[in-house]
């Protein structure tokens, strides 16, 4: 563990993980209910799935280059400020969007704030963990732990007051994340340029580094394998009968077991390894998602949601701990942007476009899609450990 450093700011783990609370009440209402209020505006299955997938295919251009500006700037804290008071705005001019084109629209402007403010969280936490050795899963879970709680709710909400509520919901939750990031601690590894401006040749020097293509691959396909459930997952609970709280209840243990790895996550990666955890990920979309194409029995989906504790907690927190230990600590936004451009963007984009049309024809089948992806994940991780074993050796 790394002895505490003077520059990182007293307070800085409880702050950090404020901000991941207000940042998921957000996500957790986003995620599974923004599809219900899309429905309910009238949007067909097709459309809902593209106003789905178009930010994340945002995220790719987005996202790197809103880190290249915060990395060569010095100050992630006033970028985050920037963006949660820019997506703020657009979560507010939700209220105003009927139609396919106008919702399409707001969200890509919405976006075009959010796709930036994990990737920027992330880097700081990351910071602190290389400081001042603190643990990344003990601030983290209190964004988990928010999930859950927005996930309940936004179902009470619903039953109350219809689908409509959601974007209400979305709007306060921002307000909540705009007003924490004012408080942020200053970045411990921010230093200020004589002259800060855009400089691409970071992209491909951290695109460059070792086996970080392969890596990418990895992790990006394991959470792409997300994308039916992210898109139709309560619809498609919805049509077995299956109602809002039971609903929010699934979500929540799937939340709840990411929360357990999040809670350990510093002995885990130490027992483990941040590669196994990967690949432990891998296995597990493959399993769940080939159950989940059944369309299992409410009893069977409690298991199989508490696989997201691998499928999404150990591919996640697997792919942080690498990054941190290959990447050099100035590039480090650069490399959560590219990762985020990847797994939101590209795969998870690609994925989500598709399940519109998958879905419409083979309803819960398409699940079966997303087993692949598992596989590929896996088989991609698997190879990545054996060359890096093979160049280390003499």
């Amino acid at each position: 563990m790394s002895k505490p450093d003077a520059a990182v700011a007293p307070g800085f783990a409880g702050r950090i993980a404020l901000f991941y609370t207000a940042l998921f009440l957000v996500a957790g209402t986003k995620l599974p209910y923004l599809p219900l209020w899309l429905d309910w505006r009238g949007l067909a299955a097709s459309e809902i799935a593209a106003v789905t997938a178009a930010p994340l295919f945002l995220r790719i251009f987005a996202g790197p280059l809103i880190a290249m500006l915060a990395d060569s700037w010095g100050d992630r804290r006033r970028a985050i400020v920037a963006l949660a008071g820019l997506s703020l705005c657009g979560l507010g001019l939700l209220l105003l969007a009927h139609g396919f084109w106008p919702i399409l629209l707001v969200t890509l402007l919405t976006a075009l704030a959010t796709t930036g403010l994990m990737p920027l969280a992330e880097t700081l936490a990351m910071s602190g963990v290389r400081r001042a050795g603190l643990d990344y899963g003990r601030m983290r879970l209190w964004g988990s732990l928010s999930f859950i709680a927005a996930g309940f709710i936004a179902a009470a909400a619903i039953r109350a007051h219809g689908p409509g509520s959601v974007v209400w919901l979305l709007i306060a939750g921002g307000a909540l994340t705009l007003a924490v990031a004012l408080i942020l601690p200053a970045d411990p590894e921010g230093k200020r340029p004589a002259s800060a401006g855009l400089d691409v040749s970071v992209i491909v020097r951290t695109f460059r580094t070792p086996h970080f293509p392969l890596f990418l691959l990895a992790a990006g396909a394991v959470q792409s394998s997300h994308a039916v459930f992210y898109t139709f997952g309560v619809l498609e609970w919805q049509r077995q009968g299956i109602d809002a709280s039971w609903s929010a209840g699934l979500w929540a243990i799937g939340v709840v077991a990411e929360i357990a790895l999040f809670a350990f996550s510093r002995t885990v990666v130490e027992r483990v390894g941040a590669e196994l955890l990967l690949v432990a990920g891998g296995v597990a979309a493959l399993v769940r998602w080939t159950a989940m194409a059944f369309d299992p029995p409410l009893a069977a989906l409690v298991p199989l949601q508490a696989l997201h504790g691998l499928t999404f907690g150990a591919a996640h927190i697997g792919a942080l701990h690498v990054m941190s230990r290959t990447v050099p600590p100035a590039e480090a936004a650069t490399a959560q942007a590219l990762y985020a451009s990847v797994t939101s963007g590209i795969g998870l984009g690609l994925a989500t476009f598709l399940s519109g049309p998958v879905y419409t024809a083979a309803g819960g089948r398409a699940y079966a899609v997303m087993a692949v992806l598992g596989a590929i994940g896996t088989l991609a991780m698997l190879v990545l450990m054996r060359r890096s074993k093979t160049q280390q050796q003499p």
